[in-house]
């Protein structure tokens, strides 16, 4: 169920360009069809997912090149099963956020199911050399999707994003051939990798100096994943990608791309390189706190709401490395849990900016003449002001939505490491700061007197509703009730952090 889950929006993909290019309805009816039955059998797994186990569920295992021990292996656990349900659920809804798109429509749709199978390939594969294809795989269509549908300077943003992911790629690609070939046998399979992890207490010698492998290994793995999460000082492809691409390829950068970095984090480093781990959390953390207050400062400054909204994402995930960092089954499970929840409130907040923008074409809160973008437009579009107003508290972390467990229990976990309690302290304040630059901007975009020009602005229509009330739900059942999600992680991070004694 894996395969078809990864490959049917692939092969959906196939059909979409073997159609007319005017068949602009029935192109996007076949991109329905080809997330939905993803999303299905996503819940299908989700019922039969057995949640009293960390072994890998639903494995599918043949040779592919048998020559070098590579391997078709896919599989989920507690740490990936989460961000597959994320991913299928998302591409789903950023279909019905495409209908608007009228510019070479065939040709989008095709990039878009590939890039679904792309990312469903990175959580499911479970063979370093089976994953680097899929993680290589999403760079064309996202590179496409922002390069040709993008906004103004979307050329300079699709080249940045490329270019520093690529950079990430080929580290990654050097430590998975030195994995391979100091690992007896030669393996390119992650879970033996973290069953023999033979690298601990080996030296290599580059440039004439010997240096430790594991620690060597984790430096090139964990700068080729922090350029995807992405982690200060890699950030600075985000803003331009969040900013010129089309909404539905936003929703999905700040959605499930970026969770891939601290996913590979946790696959990979973690159980393959623990002691590496150990030795990096301090590191991890005050890269975490600055990546909280840095991205929390960045949008308190920021009069697009989009580029607000994709700062805010900087900082949310500053929170998912804090947490990691704990190396406790505390934080660590805030962590894949904020993972989780901060993709479902940042898709709401991309895909609520879409709205506005198709109907007056600016995303301006204040002018570059200084004059209000909107203002008290909460008069005349209730609607979208309540998911709005949702979208924004579930971000801030507002008790009774879903952004607050998440980010409580990565201060728990952190906070019960003592020399993490100072760093802990310090990143609270990006708490605050989100408070307030988000309700800084509800405050001047929906509130006071309406602004003349927006008086005949229309409020949601069926389709808009229809990609947003699923995400509104997630979000408050989440805040409620987070056990459906915490259950899925629960006994694969216990596994995870029992690496650390």
């Amino acid at each position: 169920m894996l395969s078809w889950m990864t490959f049917i929006p692939l092969l959906g993909a196939a059909v979409v360009l073997t159609l007319p290019r005017q068949q602009h309805n029935l192109i996007r009816l076949v991109s329905v069809v080809a997330t939905a039955i993803p999303l299905v059998l996503g819940v299908v797994l989700f019922l039969r997912f057995d949640r009293t186990t960390a072994a890998m569920q639903f494995v599918e295992r043949a040779p592919w090149i048998a020559s070098f021990n590579i391997e078709y292996y896919f599989g989920v656990d507690g740490l990936s099963f989460p961000m597959v349900l994320l991913t299928v659920l998302l591409s789903f809804l950023c279909i019905f956020a495409s209908w608007g798109i009228e510019k070479g429509v065939k040709g989008y749709f095709a990039m878009f199911l590939f890039l679904e199978s792309g990312m469903m390939g990175v959580f499911c594969a479970l063979d370093f050399f089976f994953f680097f294809i899929f993680w290589e795989a999403m760079l064309l269509p996202m590179y496409f999707l922002i390069g040709i549908w993008g906004g103004k300077d979307k050329v300079y943003a699709a080249i940045k994003f490329f270019l520093y992911t690529l950079f990430g790629s080929v580290l990654m690609l050097l430590v998975m051939i030195g994995m391979y070939y100091y690992s007896e046998p030669h393996t390119f399979d992650l879970l033996k990798l973290a069953e023999l992890r033979p690298f601990a207490g080996k030296t290599l010698e580059l440039f004439g100096t010997a240096l430790p492998m594991d620690k060597l290994f984790w430096c090139g793995l964990f700068i080729g994943f922090a350029i995807k999460v992405p982690i200060w000082p890699f950030h600075t492809w985000l803003p331009w990608a969040h900013v010129e691409a089309p909404t539905a390829v936003s929703v999905i950068l700040a959605g499930v791309l970026l969770k891939m970095g601290t996913y590979g984090i946790l696959r990979m480093n973690y159980p393959i390189l623990p002691e590496a781990t150990q030795w990096a959390s301090m590191g991890m953390v005050v890269l975490g706190v600055i990546n909280i207050l840095y991205g929390a400062f960045c949008a308190m400054a920021q009069k697009d709401l989009k580029k607000l909204v994709a700062y805010s994402s900087v900082s949310h995930m500053g929170y998912v490395i804090v947490g990691m960092a704990s190396l406790n089954s505390t934080g660590v499970n805030g962590a894949v849990l904020q993972m989780f929840n901060h993709g479902t409130s940042t898709a709401m907040l991309f895909l609520l900016v879409g709205v506005v923008y198709d109907r007056v074409h600016h995303r301006w809160i204040i002018k570059p003449d200084g004059s209000q973008g909107f203002g008290g437009i909460a008069a005349v579009v209730p609607v979208y002001t309540g998911m709005m107003a949702l979208a924004v508290f579930a971000s801030l972390g507002l008790p009774g939505l879903s952004g607050f467990i998440s980010e409580a229990l990565v201060f728990l976990g952190a906070f019960s490491v003592p020399r993490f309690q100072t760093m802990v302290v310090v990143s609270s304040l990006g708490i605050v700061l989100g408070a307030a630059y988000l309700l800084w901007m509800f405050m001047r975009v929906f509130l006071g007197p309406l602004n003349e020009e927006h008086k005949d602005l229309e409020d949601m229509n069926w389709r808009e509703r229809l990609m947003l009330v699923p995400l509104c739900i997630l979000v408050i059942v989440l805040g409620v009730y987070p056990m459906p999600v915490l259950e899925l992680m629960r006994v694969s991070v216990a596994q995870l952090v029992s690496y650390f004694g």
